[in-house]
C-alpha cells in the first residue's frame, strides 16, 4: 500500500497541514500544489524584478521544518513550488538540505 498525503492548495496556504501530515500521519509521499494561473503571473512579475525570484518562497522554510522528518521516515516530497524559476527553488532547497546536514 502507498500512502499519499496532499497539502498546500495554493501559494500562501497555511503551512501547518503538511507539517502535521509529516509528523503525525503514516505517509509515503507528500504532494504540495502551489500553482494556479494567477500565481504564475505573480511569480513572473516577481522574477522580472528579481531574477532570483519566481518561485513559492514559503516552500523553502516549510522544507527546512519537515526535511529532517522526511529523511528519517523516507517520505518523498513532490511539489510544483518552482513556478517560473524551478532552478532557483531547487537551489534554495538544496542550500537548506546542506545546512541541515
Amino acid at each position: 500500500m502507498i500512502r499519499i498525503a496532499c497539502g498546500q492548495g495554493f501559494w500562501g496556504d497555511m503551512l501547518d497541514a503538511p507539517v502535521r501530515q509529516v509528523n503525525e500521519g503514516p505517509i509515503d509521499y507528500l504532494m504540495l500544489d502551489y500553482l494556479a494561473e494567477v500565481t504564475m503571473s505573480i511569480m513572473q512579475k516577481q522574477r522580472a524584478r528579481d531574477p532570483r525570484a519566481g518561485y513559492a518562497r514559503d516552500f523553502v522554510p516549510l522544507m527546512r521544518e519537515i526535511l529532517p522528518a522526511c529523511v528519517e521516515r523516507d517520505i518523498r516530497v513532490t511539489a510544483n513550488a518552482g513556478g517560473v524559476n524551478p532552478t532557483g527553488c531547487a537551489e534554495a532547497v538544496r542550500d537548506v538540505a546542506r545546512e541541515l546536514g
